[in-house]
């Protein structure tokens, strides 16, 4: 097959030398690329995309692991970039706009809300008053919230607020509350769900037990291995639609009635813990659903 294929991450670790082992056994030249190193060059003819090691061409296709963090006008770049591969033919996997509909969590609430996929009643301003209003309300009636970062991942800055407690300043979350309902899986019984849905179908499953109410791998979670009934599959698979991704993570949560809640939906998810717990090989159903789009020569947007 012979294509290159550029794996965008600035840390390929784990992850990164599964998928590069995956291309190479299928005749494909996968390097990584950071999308720190790209540049446009807009004064030459044709218009130029450099991206590096990759000479004065440009990769047939790119498998988005990474996107660095940084100032916002650095991560529109960086998102830029991706778009631009995009005008330019190129399978970008998963695209930019589902990487930017996903990490917003804001966008991701409204999106399942809309799609009429449960999730946990949500309120996102940058209104003081009225995140007051909210907190008071909901800790009246017996709810607990949690207050997180509009954008962020592996559980940081998450902050559960009681009864009793105050609002962090607005300041500690960039000037926008995002506050979620608390789902309870009961006191010292904390566990998560997460489902990996590959090209609109959920492939495995994992139940992750919390060593406190933050129950992610990164947060020292513990994986078991967890069936893959219908209920969850069928979640995970709307939500991923939902937000328009080809592959995704799904965070679900069950209540004490048994209520199950899609709390996160994540474009560019890890699977090593996954992988623990399970037969399937990850990396080898993203690599054949990755080249598939190549061979079809789709790009890589899904609707939502």
């Amino acid at each position: 097959m012979n294509r290159r294929i550029a794996i965008f991450t600035d840390d390929p670790g784990w992850h990164g030398g599964r998928l590069r082992d995956e291309f190479a056994a299928r005749g494909c030249d996968a390097r990584f690329v950071s999308l720190r190193a790209c540049h446009f060059d807009l004064a030459s003819d044709p218009l130029v995309l450099e991206i590096p090691g990759f000479g004065s061409s440009l990769p047939e296709a790119a498998f988005v692991r990474g996107v660095p963090g940084g100032s916002l006008e650095q991560i529109v770049f960086y998102l830029d970039v991706l778009h631009a591969l995009a005008e330019l033919g190129i399978l970008v996997y998963n695209g930019a706009r589902a990487i930017e509909r996903s990490v917003d969590k804001g966008m991701t609430s409204f999106l399942l809300r809309r799609a009429g996929i449960p999730t946990p009643p949500t309120w996102i301003t940058g209104d003081c008053e009225r995140a007051r209003a909210v907190a008071m309300r909901e800790l009246a009636a017996g709810h607990e919230l949690v207050c997180k970062p509009l954008f962020g991942a592996q559980g940081v800055g998450l902050v559960r607020v009681r009864a009793g407690d105050a609002l962090a300043p607005i300041e500690t979350y960039n000037g926008i509350y995002y506050l979620q309902r608390y789902i309870d899986t009961g006191e010292g019984a904390w566990h998560d769900w997460r489902v990996f849905v590959i090209a609109g179908r959920a492939v495995v499953a994992m139940r992750r037990n919390g060593t406190t109410w933050i129950s992610n791998v990164a947060s020292g979670g513990r994986c078991q291995p967890a069936v893959l009934d219908d209920s969850l599959r069928n979640l995970a698979e709307a939500a991923v639609a939902a937000v328009g991704m080809n592959y995704g993570g799904v965070d679900i949560i069950r209540d004490a009635t048994d209520q199950a809640w899609v709390v996160e939906v994540n474009s560019i998810p890890a699977w090593k813990g996954l992988q623990g717990t399970c037969n399937v090989n990850v990396a080898r159903m993203l690599v054949d659903d990755f080249l598939r789009h190549c061979e079809s020569g789709r790009t890589a947007e899904v609707v939502g």
